[in-house]
């Protein structure tokens, strides 16, 4: 028997003695949902989608009511077809108005000729609903796909928008890089010029280095591919690392910025560089949206939970986008104003918390009112202090050591030689697969720079090839390559390499690696111990 609920309603109009009555005493008493109404000029009101049946008798059908009910029956939408029963007298007189009502709804017009037994008049009731429930599921299917078509429709407007978006952030950028790079070839360079070229191209690539990695951990969030490293890590030490990400930004527009920590600060299990990530962002999210001399409150309490909120003064947020903040791509804008960035940072807050198995809000009073973002996290302490045993690089301590690039980028090869010559090491680069494999015989190094996207025979291939040789047994094999995705280290870990740097490489990572090296961290006994960042 069905549900009574409102979707499922059998309106009947019946103005004759007590007939409307018994039909619906009937069908009250058999599950059904019933609703009498005066003439068929009601039934026409109501018979929308949330009804399932319409049952007339023939006297119903007069003269002034029925144009009404022919239009409604006229106007339903595609995949509607209601059901209409008409109780007759039979015989071959039936009036005009009950032709017209047949020829109107054909395909969904039961007759039944009175006298007729009240079994009959239940199965045709039920036999109409079962259809009726079936227009409910096209409804819900078409409507299902109309839903992902505009989803799709927005999705692609969104990316439109964010290709714009990242061809201008990238954009900005390369032009102070252009410009320094040709100040550096005047011969007229003062030292301090010098120094200043220097400084933007550093600032730059890593600014767009910082881009592409926002994107490469979104990416990897999206598809459920990042992975926490959960290890013993102060509060502080996470919020002076948020802080020192967004210091620049907070220095440049002269905000004022308070932080505020519980009096016992907690040690935390979690992942400290990602937990610092995403209290940067929110801290980065309210410089850009503050205006210069803003005040921007950073506090960490200890409730049932940790409890991080960011605080601001700024433009505020406009009650209709609250509720996307937290999409990729999304961006506050207030009136004609709109901030640069690409409009992933708070999709990334969300994904990071959401790994630690805690939660990130928005609230604000609306357009210039300033923000409030709260992080809450579960509170799980390790059983010990953390000790900090990371080697940082320094360029000085490196002993030599007889380095191999290859790239097919000829000015990517040779400036990390360039690089790695300055510090003291022994380099040779090839621009190509097989030129490096020629390499090894001859050279015999102890570290390879691969890049694994070089044609003919990329860094997999040129890997096996020198671990085949006897002068490779024990070369520290490193790829470098602008793939950064957790299959691509999984398939760098399988083919023996025991770093994965993704481009642009920053420098201080290669230092630091090749003091790890000569600290035996990685290459012990040749390249037995393996790790892929």
């Amino acid at each position: 028997m069905v549900s009574d609920t409102r979707s499922e309603r059998v309106l009947i109009v019946a103005p004759v003695g007590r007939d409307a009555a018994a039909i619906a005493d009937l069908l009250s008493a058999n599950g059904y949902c019933a609703h009498v109404c005066s003439g068929a000029s009601e039934a026409a009101a109501q018979a929308g989608a949330d009804t399932a049946a319409l049952l007339l008798t023939e006297e119903a059908l007069v003269p002034e009511q029925v144009p009404a009910l022919l239009n409604q029956l006229g106007a339903q939408p595609a995949w509607s077809e209601l059901p209409v029963i008409i109780l007759t007298s039979g015989g071959e007189s039936r009036s005009a108005r009950l032709l017209d009502l047949t020829a109107a709804a054909a395909g969904s017009v039961t007759l039944l000729e009175r006298p007729l037994a009240a079994a009959t008049l239940l199965r045709t009731i039920e036999v109409a609903l079962r259809s009726r429930r079936r227009q409910y599921q096209v409804r819900a299917l078409l409507e299902a796909q109309l839903a992902r078509e505009t989803a799709l429709q927005a999705a692609d407007r969104r990316k439109d928008t964010f290709l714009a978006i990242l061809s201008h952030e990238l954009r900005n950028p390369l032009a102070p890089i252009r410009n320094a790079a040709e100040l550096l070839g005047s011969a007229q360079l003062t030292p301090t010029q010098l120094r200043w070229a220097q400084s933007v191209i550093r600032r730059q690539t890593g600014h767009m280095a910082a881009l592409l990695d926002d994107l490469l951990d979104l990416a990897r969030i999206t598809q459920g591919k990042l992975r926490l490293h959960k290890d013993p890590c102060s509060l502080r030490s996470v919020i002076e690392a948020a802080v020192e990400t967004a210091r620049p930004l907070l220095e440049k527009k002269a905000h004022h910025l308070s932080v505020r920590l519980p009096d016992e600060v907690p040690v935390l299990l979690v992942d400290g560089v990602r937990l610092a990530q995403a209290v940067g962002n929110l801290l980065t999210n309210a410089a850009k949206y503050t205006d210069g001399g803003g005040s921007i409150d950073l506090e960490a309490r200890l409730e049932n939970e940790l409890v991080i909120t960011v605080t601001d003064n700024g433009i505020g947020i406009p009650a209709d986008q609250l509720g996307g903040l937290f999409t990729m791509f999304s961006q506050v804008s207030s009136g004609n104003r709109s901030e640069g960035g690409l409009g992933i940072g708070l999709a990334l807050v969300k994904g990071v918390v959401e790994l630690h198995g805690g939660q990130v809000e928005a609230r604000s009073a609306g357009s210039g009112k300033g923000s409030e973002f709260s992080i809450r996290l579960p509170v799980t302490s390790p059983p010990t202090d953390p000790e900090s045993t990371e080697v940082q690089a320094q360029p000085d301590r490196l002993g030599k050591l007889r380095v191999l690039i290859a790239d097919d980028n000829k000015d990517a090869a040779d400036s990390l030689a360039l690089l790695l010559s300055h510090d003291g090491h022994e380099v040779r680069t090839a621009y190509g697969g097989h030129a490096a494999v020629s390499v090894v015989e001859t050279f015999r190094p102890e570290v390879a720079f691969l890049d694994i996207g070089m044609p003919e025979l990329d860094g997999f291939a040129v890997a096996n090839a020198i671990r085949q040789r006897r002068a490779g047994a024990e070369v520290c094999l490193i790829a470098v390559t602008g793939w950064g995705q957790e299959e691509d280290k999984r398939r760098a870990r399988e083919a023996g390499f025991a770093m994965h740097l993704t481009k642009p490489v920053d420098p201080d990572r290669v230092r630091t690696a090749l003091v790890r090296l000569q600290n035996g961290e990685v290459l012990d006994r040749g390249s037995a111990v393996h790790r892929v960042d």
